[in-house]
């Protein structure tokens, strides 16, 4: 990766080997193991997603008696609930390890599922909203991301890129059709209950049967690379260079990319929360609006490969400047869908924000900070993200209520990303500094 260091390998585990049948009778590396089952650790965390609450949001007004307003709110204390724990997540992660982690959170997602199917008021929506964003949008993609950042590192971004592109198709693609065409046969509450299930029945074995930690505790080395070949090619190893938690939010680095990936956060959490109702104020349907989806996934998956396998080639802070740029352009799209080929090349747009900022927060943290306290320092950047998301529904639903469109409000708040963008390009690689 660009910017490392070269090699002074700090092992995260002082540990001597662990037993490890599955691991050693892989024929290939376990990394692509982790890759797969991480990436399908990513797609359910579906239910917790904006994009899955958007296909619910209608039916929590019509059927709960709430305005737009009120249900945004609820969303935005919920998430903003949720993200205060994040932290504690992350610690745990490092302490107890991914497979213990992501088995008790998926236990506890699918059970959530359950109960918005059951939510009959204001009181249970908040609760089931801080749930959802908790265990799904938050806590299950840590984990799933933490484990193959552990795994991967000269490749770490094409890995990621990979996991991104499958999450992309399949859960932003896949799920937000696969919701409309449930709700439609059985009903949103019940489509609820199918959620959490699916979530069992897909990660609760892949989470036990196939998470590890990290390859050293296996006695291998990262990226399939042996001992005996990285000793020989000493020369041209990369440095992991691992910060605490205290040290790397002290440095300018951290502070520009969280405010960066937390803006995207939230304007696009934003957008996708109000999807239905921005594309019927351009006269388009809710069927129109979960058909955006797909090519939207598309591109979010190529542009998150791209993006991942460039993120190992080229100054980060060119990657977070354009996503940057590219989301004030879909800010001043959205509510200008002016027939089928607008609503196109806003989705595409959209795709293109997603795929790089998905990348940027899946890969840049353990880049600039190393394995050692990855979850911690994971834990306190998603804090912050996830928090801001929070941000986003709420100024646009009440947009939408007082002024009956989003023209005026997503027009100013293009402002913002842009600022940032132009901040993005000040990043240096954090240096430690000599005692």
């Amino acid at each position: 990766m660009r910017g490392t260091k070269r090699l002074a390998t700090e092992s995260s585990s002082a540990q001597p080997p662990r037993e490890g049948g599955l691991v050693h009778a892989t024929p290939v590396y376990y990394g692509w193991i982790i890759l797969v089952a991480g990436a399908l650790g990513l797609i359910m965390t579906s239910p917790g997603q904006t994009y899955a609450f958007s296909i619910f949001l209608e039916h929590f007004i019509a059927d709960l008696g709430l305005n737009r307003t009120a249900v945004s709110s609820l969303y935005t204390g919920g998430t903003l609930a949720a993200s205060l724990l994040l932290p504690l997540v992350g610690k745990q992660a490092d302490r107890r390890g991914s497979r213990t982690m992501v088995v008790l959170i998926v236990a506890l997602l699918g059970a959530s599922c359950i109960y918005m199917g059951l939510v009959r008021g204001a009181l249970m929506l908040v609760v089931g909203f801080t749930l959802l964003r908790l265990l799904g949008q938050q806590s299950l993609a840590l984990v799933s991301n933490n484990v193959i950042n552990r795994w991967w590192v000269r490749k770490r971004g094409m890995a990621l890129g990979i996991a991104g592109l499958l999450t992309s198709l399949i859960g932003f693609g896949g799920f937000p059709n696969l919701i409309a065409w449930l709700i439609r046969q059985i009903g949103w509450r019940l489509t609820y209950g199918v959620l959490g299930v699916l979530v069992w029945l897909v990660m609760l074995p892949v989470g036990w049967i196939l998470f590890r930690d990290q390859p050293e505790d296996y006695g291998l080395e990262p990226d399939g690379v042996s001992a005996v070949d990285q000793a020989a090619a000493h020369r041209n190893r990369w440095i992991e260079e691992n910060w605490t938690p205290k040290e790397a939010t002290r440095t300018p680095a951290f502070w520009i990319l969280s405010l960066g990936l937390a803006s995207t956060s939230m304007l696009s959490t934003g957008l996708t929360f109000h999807a239905v109702s921005i594309f019927q104020d351009s006269g388009l349907g809710a069927s129109a609006a979960a058909l955006a989806f797909v090519p939207m996934a598309s591109v979010t998956a190529l542009v998150n490969l791209a993006s991942g396998i460039l993120v190992d080639r080229i100054p980060i802070k060119l990657l977070l400047a354009g996503g940057l740029v590219a989301q004030a352009i879909a800010l001043v799209m959205a509510p200008r869908l002016g027939g089928a080929g607008m609503a196109l090349a806003y989705g595409v747009m959209m795709g293109v924000v997603g795929g790089m900022m998905r990348t940027m927060g899946s890969v840049v943290w353990a880049h600039y900070f190393g394995r050692r306290h990855l979850g911690a320092i994971m834990g306190i950047a998603s804090m912050i993200s996830s928090g801001s998301s929070a941000l986003g529904p709420l100024p646009m639903g009440i947009a939408r209520d007082l002024l009956g469109d989003y023209r005026v409000t997503l027009t100013v708040l293009a402002v913002l990303p842009l600022a940032l963008a132009i901040a993005s390009l000040s990043i240096k690689r954090p240096q430690r500094v000599s005692p």
